[in-house]
C-alpha cells in the first residue's frame, strides 16, 4: 500500500492526476531560491525557453546571464561567479552539459568544490523525437565519479522544485538532473525531500522484492507495484532523488525485509544507479538483483511512450522483473 508518511496525491492512480515535465520545476524553485537568496544566479546557453530558465529571468534580469552557445565558457565563469559569492546555476541540455563540459566541470568546478548547480535537462530517452544526440545516458555515471559531485534526480515536478531550493543551500558542486517529458506529479508540497534521503513510498506487509527508482520512473515503479500487490507479489518501492550520497539506511532496510532488489532508471546499466546500489550492497548486503536501464545502446527517436516501452522501463517490464526475481 502506499506510505502515507510521505503524503502522496489523493488522486495519484487516477487519470485526473496532473501531469508537468521535471524541468518545470526547475523554473519555479530557481524564482523561489532567488527571493531566498540576492546571490542566486541562472547562466543559460541560448536554451532559455527549453531549460525554464526563463521564469528567473523574467523575475530577476539582472541576475540572469545568457551565454549564448557557449556551454564550455558558461561553465568556467560560473564557477569564478562562485568563487566570488554566488550560487551559480548553470542550464542547458544534458547531452551539451555536462556532455560536452565534462573537463571544465572537473577541472574549474569539482576540483576546486566550488557550489556551482548544474542542470542537465532533457535526460534520458523520453526526450523522445530529438534522437540520440540529446538523449543523454551516460550523464549519472560521470557525475557521481566527480569527487565531492551531488547527484540528484527529482522524481517529478514538484520534487524537483525542491531540490532546486535544496541545492541553493548546500555548498558545494551539485548536479540536478531533469525530463522533458511531462510526467504525472505524484508527490504535494507536503512530501518530504532532504537531499540525501530516499523515501518509501509504497510497503506491502509481505514484501519479497525491492524496487528502487530514481527520476521521474518512480511513477511507473508506482503502477507496477500496484498491479505486483494484486496479484499476490508484495513490494517495497523506493524513491532515490539523491543517487550521490545514496541513503544506505533506508537502502539497506528495503533490502533486509524483501530479499530481491529491481532497479529503475533511464540511463545506462553500466556505471549509473543500480550500478551505485549494487556497489553499496556487494559491500553491505549481497542480494539477487535486475538492472533495469539502458543495456548498451544509444537512444532513438519515438514517443516517450514507445521508447520507454523499448528499452524495458515501463511498468510491464518492471512487473515482469519483479516476479521472475519473486520465484527464485
Amino acid at each position: 500500500m502506499l506510505n502515507p508518511a510521505a503524503h502522496l496525491a489523493a488522486n495519484i492512480f487516477d487519470d485526473t492526476i496532473a501531469k508537468a515535465p521535471t524541468r518545470d520545476g526547475f523554473g519555479t524553485g530557481s524564482v523561489a531560491a532567488g527571493k531566498e537568496n540576492e546571490n542566486v544566479v541562472v547562466l543559460c546557453a541560448d536554451l532559455k525557453e527549453s531549460t525554464r530558465a526563463e521564469k528567473f529571468e523574467q523575475a530577476f534580469p539582472d541576475r540572469f546571464i545568457e551565454m549564448g552557445v557557449a556551454e564550455q565558457n558558461m561553465t568556467t565563469v560560473a564557477a569564478g561567479m562562485a568563487l566570488a559569492g554566488k550560487v551559480p546555476f548553470t542550464t542547458s541540455y544534458a547531452a551539451f552539459s555536462p556532455g560536452r563540459t565534462y573537463e571544465q566541470i572537473r577541472t574549474t568546478i569539482a576540483l576546486n568544490r566550488v557550489g556551482v548547480k548544474i542542470c542537465g535537462m532533457h535526460a534520458g530517452v523520453s526526450v523522445g523525437l530529438d534522437g540520440a544526440t540529446h538523449q543523454m545516458l551516460e550523464d549519472i555515471g560521470m557525475m557521481r565519479m566527480l569527487p565531492g559531485m551531488m547527484v540528484i534526480a527529482p522524481a517529478d515536478s514538484e520534487e524537483a522544485r525542491k531540490a532546486v531550493l535544496a541545492a541553493a543551500k548546500t555548498d558545494g558542486p551539485v548536479y540536478l538532473r531533469f525530463s522533458r517529458a511531462p510526467t504525472p506529479v505524484f508527490t504535494t508540497p507536503e512530501t518530504p525531500f532532504i537531499i540525501g534521503k530516499a523515501l518509501t513510498l509504497w510497503e506491502s506487509t509481505d514484501p519479497k522484492v525491492a524496487i528502487f527508482t530514481t527520476g521521474s520512473l518512480a511513477y511507473n515503479a508506482l503502477l507496477a507495484a500496484r498491479a505486483l500487490g494484486a496479484g499476490g507479489t508484495g513490494t517495497i518501492v523506493v524513491s532515490v532523488p539523491t543517487i550521490k550520497p545514496l541513503d544506505e539506511a533506508v537502502i539497506l532496510s528495503a533490502v533486509q525485509r524483501a530479499g530481491r532488489v529491481v532497479t529503475v532508471e533511464e540511463h545506462q546499466i553500466v556505471g549509473g544507479f543500480g550500478s551505485a546500489i549494487a556497489e553499496l550492497l556487494g559491500k553491505r548486503h549481497p542480494a539477487p538483483m535486475q538492472i533495469l536501464g539502458i543495456k548498451d545502446r544509444f537512444g532513438q527517436s519515438g514517443t516517450p511512450e514507445e521508447l520507454l516501452t523499448e528499452y524495458g522501463l515501463d511498468a510491464l517490464h518492471i512487473i515482469a522483473a519483479a516476479r521472475a526475481l519473486a520465484r527464485l
